[in-house]
């Protein structure tokens, strides 16, 4: 929607409008338009068009002096969901329609403002692996199968909600159809005054929501609650972030991929201290890449800290467009727009950066990450110096395989997946290459290795099948198992239940690779103790060596005819792999995908009844607790004391979303699977957690359920425990961490959680919000927080405070049975004192900052939340048009 007038011209050589902020700004102060990074510019164009005239030139001086601390409104174009938090943020505004009925208002009023894409695509588990030729048919029956209610929820909504458009299950990525199809780069509005073009923008339910930055589009990852603040018609309130400008030299060596490239940038971005920030690449080395490289290097975005990875829009962004079939209008358009307004990369070539780092491309070696990290850069060269890999270990490993067991070590999951790597056609084409080398030389896949192939889009298949190499990955166990986001989430299926045991049994370090973003413990498998990212053609290496025990560089794979077999006898040459790129991957294979997924998704016009009908027994969907007074999860409803907390948890650093709330299998032994069992679910469909988000009580005992949590009040005999533990005091018993929220619960006792620094990295799950702020927790104190974690806290009425420089829990001799209070005005970024209070009975007064940024957030916080937040705006706004309407009646 536009609002302004001012700064609207003709766009050159069309019959369009645009808003021209070079004119806006150079008005404030001449010559400041040149040195605007391209952020900025986005920027400064989305306030020109949207933001309240009298405020603007207050807007835009912040982004000409570079201010970082005042607030200004973002109005993004569109939001993205994938069906886990888009689900869920449906169905809290589902919830919010039953709330706002019950209060006397219209539930059919309240819709998504802003257009809302949702594709069904974080539900499928890779049940079976990619030796079975039926392997996509049969995860695809299980996968309809086990989410029947949600996929009747999401149905509901296609049809209820105006500004919906659904991509059922089984057609791609989010992320890659972003890419491929969703984004225009540059939109075209028609409004009373004509035609207007400008910028993409938006905001998407997934931390890799970047994906689409290297198209030049800014699109940020966003906890489902603050993606419910958008959809709901409201601007994103931010502070103008650092810009870190990135040159890129130099070009990659022979057998390089971009995701050696990517996984270099990860550990060297986190080291240069890019948390927050929004990097843009530029400089000779970003000219070479194409936007299948620069795609894998945004989406790892998250893994560096940053907020978005933003490429200029030039040549190499309108092959790309050509290349997956946009029209030649299209293409134009954003050519024309991009050069007029600004924004294509010839204009920017004297834009200055408060920092700018630089990173040669010739430095790239073949790189792994792991394990653990994805910023913990493994070079290929590097295993035995790292510990990872050695003659002996080796040589023990290929013992245990003679004697007919599992080896130390062992690949129990190789799996070429995630949109990091499937959306780019030569890191996919390089994979089926070397496993066409190694068909012809007669090696295959060790048997205890599930290997699967997952690509993020259906023109993957397509371009495979014309240069004639999906036979090949097939024939290594590599066939396409789903067009679904798979390993990488955790929905990596389970494993053959004789090598689980034995895992079990003995104690055996078993691992996953994959071609993924994220490798955190416990991510991909409960029994794959960790986990290493890697090319696709690494994957493809490793699923044939069986073991990360084995010097991948160096070591023997096979003997042939007497000839001894490495890696590099198998690596394809760059030669070969852009030649088939260049012959395989067409435009009309994205046309034959897309122009039917995308051709009526509105359910032929019919709409739904404005509440839903809510399924009691339904583990998957219920109506949420929000505004209820009794029951479990009613605590949300409650008044926040901060007085007299008590700590369920002390954490360490680098605690993840998946620590907080995992997303894979459910076992049966946890919290979770004890109740599925009790609500008579067969243990084959307990599923994963993440597809049970939008039921609060299958929910709400993922919370901290993840088994390699180290909870440091959980000790016993002098020792911390590893696993989903928690202490309840004042008693000092130790237990399993949902009986402590149980008891809490009961008890109404508030709670606190204290932790290290990072806290909350990894996706954008707003379940890691939603499960604590249910349990009863009111705040988090933390040495520092991640962007996304922090905006869902606050969605949920959860208050985060910081430790100042040099205060933390160890400094303060924290032991959990402390309780705690919060005095102090909570304003933006201001400085309150967080009372601890000892069990010996002295109090310490200890200043902590209140992580509220912005008057938006403290305005959402003392709401008590998001939903709560707009629910009081909508029905103020409908009393107040109630009386309008009866004055003017009357």
């Amino acid at each position: 929607m536009t609002t302004n007038t001012a700064h609207r011209k003709p766009l050159p050589g069309t019959a369009l409008q645009f808003y021209d902020a070079r004119e806006a700004v150079e008005q404030l102060r001449p010559g400041a338009w040149a040195t605007l990074p391209y952020t900025a510019r986005v920027h400064a164009e989305n306030l020109v068009r949207r933001a309240d005239p009298a405020q603007l030139p207050d807007y835009l001086r912040q982004l000409i002096e570079r201010r970082h601390d005042l607030d200004f409104p973002w109005y993004p174009v569109r939001v993205v969901c994938h069906d886990i938090l888009g689900q869920t943020a449906l169905v809290d505004l589902a919830g919010l329609r039953d709330a706002i009925a019950q209060q006397g208002g219209d539930p059919a009023a309240v819709n998504p403002v802003v257009p809302v894409q949702l594709i069904v695509d974080h539900s499928l588990a890779v049940e079976c692996g990619g030796h079975d030729p039926e392997a996509f048919t049969k995860n695809r029956a299980i996968e309809d199968r086990r989410n029947e209610d949600r996929f009747h929820f999401i149905e509901w909504t296609k049809k209820a909600f105006a500004n919906v458009q659904v991509i059922p299950a089984g057609n791609g990525i989010m992320h890659q159809i972003n890419l491929e199809k969703m984004s225009p780069v540059v939109h075209v509005q028609d409004d009373e005054q004509g035609s207007v073009a400008f910028p993409d923008t938006c905001v998407g339910t997934d931390s890799h929501t970047p994906h689409v930055d290297a198209l030049g589009v800014i699109a940020v990852g966003v906890g489902g609650l603050e993606a419910e603040n958008v959809m709901l018609g409201r601007a994103s309130w931010m502070r103008l972030p650092d810009i870190v400008g990135v040159r890129l030299t130099g070009k990659r060596q022979p057998g390089i991929t971009a995701t050696d490239i990517a996984l270099a940038l990860t550990e060297f971005l986190r080291q240069q201290k890019v948390v927050g920030a929004y990097v843009e690449f530029f400089g000779e080395g970003a000219d070479s890449l194409s936007i299948g490289d620069r795609a894998t290097i945004s989406n790892m975005c998250p893994e560096y800290g940053a907020t978005a990875a933003l490429f200029y829009i030039d040549a190499q962004t309108s092959d790309y467009l050509r290349l997956t079939d946009r029209a030649e209008d299209q293409v134009r358009l954003v050519e024309t727009y991009a050069k007029a307004a600004g924004l294509w990369a010839d204009t920017l070539r004297e834009v200055r950066y408060e920092r700018t780092l630089h990173f040669d491309l010739s430095s790239v070696v073949r790189n792994m990450a792991g394990p653990s990290n994805p910023h913990r850069r493994l070079p290929t060269t590097a295993l035995v110096e790292r510990g990872i890999a050695d003659a002996s270990m080796l040589e023990r490993a290929r013992a245990e395989e003679a004697r007919g067991l599992l080896p130390d070590g062992a690949v129990v999951i190789a799996a070429i997946t995630s949109c990091t790597n499937t959306s780019n056609p030569r890191n996919v084409i390089a994979a089926a290459l070397l496993a066409r080398n190694a068909n012809r030389l007669g090696l295959v896949r060790k048997p205890w290795v599930k290997t699967s192939l997952a690509p993020g889009s259906k023109a993957v298949e397509l371009y495979l099948k014309e240069a004639n190499l999906l036979g090949d990955l097939e024939k290594l166990g590599f066939g396409i198992v789903a067009f679904a986001c798979t390993t990488c989430n955790g929905m990596s299926g389970a494993l053959d239940p004789k090598i689980q045991q034995e895992i079990i049994d003995r104690d055996l370090y078993a691992t996953a690779v994959l071609s993924g973003n994220r490798n955190f413990d416990g991510r991909i498998h409960p029994y794959a103790s960790q986990a290493f990212l890697a090319s696709p053609p690494l994957v493809v290496a490793y699923a044939i060596a069986g073991t990360v025990r084995f010097d991948i560089e160096r070591d023997v794979l096979a003997v042939v005819e007497g000839r001894e077999i490495r890696l590099d006898d198998l690596w394809p040459s760059d030669e070969e792999i852009d030649a088939i790129v260049a012959s395989a991957v067409k435009p009309a294979q994205f046309r034959a995908v897309y122009q039917p997924m995308f051709a009526l998704r509105k359910g032929d016009g019919e709409r739904a009844a404005p509440q839903y009908d809510w399924r009691p027994q339904s583990t998957y969907i219920r109506r949420p607790p929000y505004w209820d007074a009794e029951g479990v999860g009613a605590l949300a409803a409650y008044p926040r004391t901060l007085q007299g907390m008590r700590p369920l948890a002390l954490l360490g650093d680098n605690i993840t979303t998946d620590h907080l709330s995992p997303s894979n299998a459910i076992l049966p032994a946890s919290a979770a699977g004890e109740y599925l069992a009790r609500m008579g679910v067969p243990e084959e469909d307990f599923n994963s957690y993440a597809t049970h988000r939008g039921d609060h009580l299958t929910a709400m005992r993922a919370t901290f359920a993840n088994p390699q949590l180290v909870n440091e009040m959980a000790v016993v005999n002098g020792q911390v425990q590893k696993g989903s533990l928690a202490r309840i005091e004042p008693e000092g018993r130790v237990t399993r961490m949902w009986e402590a929220i149980e008891t809490y619960l009961h008890r109404r006792q508030p709670l606190v959680i204290i932790a290290g620094a990072d806290y909350g990295q990894g996706s954008s799950r707003d379940w890691a919000a939603k499960g604590v702020r249910l349990a009863g927790v009111e705040a988090v104190v933390a040495e520092g927080f991640e962007r996304i974690h922090r905006t869902n806290l606050i969605g949920m009425g959860v208050l985060p405070l910081e430790f100042l420089p040099g205060t933390n829990r160890h400094t303060l001799q924290l032991d959990g049975t402390e309780t705690y209070d919060v005095a102090g005005a909570l304003t933006p970024r201001a400085t309150v004192i967080l009372a601890i209070r000892r069990a010996q009975g002295e109090t310490q007064q200890v200043p902590v900052t209140c992580r509220l940024d912005t008057a938006e957030e403290v305005s959402v916080y003392e709401a008590g939340g998001v939903l709560q937040r707009f629910a009081q705006d909508f029905l103020a706004q409908s009393a107040s048009s109630a009386r309008l309407t009866s004055a003017t009646s009357y």
